[in-house]
């Protein structure tokens, strides 16, 4: 997809190969005529009101601006960004990548069952938040850099943490 379209997607969630079992369990299970029964578990209007409670789960300005100066960094034109961001990435994340560094933060606590986000939560989500948001260059291809290591590298090298 182009880079446009990608960012529309909040978390880049790599998933691994099944296993040899799984595979054939899979395999076995859609190509026959066996009709699954299928159950609801949450309703449309569960959903909702979780999206509602998600969003209402508070974050400091300090994490808010953590999030932003994160994003910001990955940018190459950036006074900020740290020399590697500006030897191997061509394009950084957009304002929607703090948007959803937010808001995954926030969904992290509601399923911790936390009353509210903070910077660890903010830091399980960047990698896949962010991963997906970069274009790496040429330069980065030759050295064998990859978009998910460039993420991790900021995020451990990175001054970002909120105050």
């Amino acid at each position: 997809l182009p880079e446009a379209q990608l960012d529309r997607f909040m978390f880049e969630l790599r998933v691994d190969y099944p296993s040899q079992e799984e595979e054939e369990a899979i395999v076995a299970a859609t190509t026959s005529d066996a009709m699954a029964e299928v159950n609801s578990v949450l309703t449309s209007d569960d959903v909702v009101a979780m999206q509602h409670l998600v969003r209402r789960i508070p974050v400091s300005q300090a994490l808010v601006k953590a999030a932003v100066t994160l994003v910001r960094m990955t940018r190459p034109p950036e006074p900020a960004s740290l020399p590697f961001i500006k030897e191997y990435i061509s394009w950084g994340a957009g304002p929607r990548a703090s948007q959803y560094l937010i808001l995954g933060a926030k969904a992290r606590a509601a399923l911790d069952g936390r009353p509210m986000a903070d910077e660890d939560d903010l830091r399980q989500v960047a990698p896949t938040v962010l991963t997906h948001r970069i274009v790496i260059n040429f330069a980065a291809e030759a050295a064998g850099r990859t978009a998910p290591d460039i993420i991790a590298q900021l995020l451990k090298e990175a001054r970002w943490q909120p105050k």
